[in-house]
């Protein structure tokens, strides 16, 4: 899991610069584990990389997290094909991630 301080990390510019889409994953249930959210995704295409955001005090689930994938129709069928969809008890919020500053002033107070 990757601790979640507000700031922008060294792996935003990383990801800036490659040709993956980053998908925001919310609604998570606190139990799910990066093999289990991989496994899920993986059903579109192939997956890069899974960050589950934590509290960087407690160590606990935020309950959301980002999921890269290879190629944008993957990501685009896995976004069609996940969102509202059931894991382990909770509907999922599957789409693309934007960057922070693309958030407008209401997404970046919720």
């Amino acid at each position: 899991m990757v601790p979640f301080d507000g700031t922008e990390s060294f792996q935003a510019q990383d990801f800036r610069e490659s040709n993956d889409m980053r998908l925001y994953v919310g609604n998570l249930p606190f139990s799910v584990t990066e093999t289990e959210l991989r496994e899920t995704f993986s059903r579109f295409g192939e997956v890069g990389k899974v960050d589950l955001v934590s509290d960087r005090f407690s160590g606990e689930s935020r309950g959301f997290g980002f999921v890269e994938m290879d190629d944008n129709s993957h990501a685009d069928a896995a976004i069609k094909g996940l969102n509202g969809t059931d894991l382990k008890g909770r509907s999922m919020t599957v789409n693309q991630a934007k960057l922070k500053a693309e958030r407008t002033a209401w997404e970046r107070r919720t």
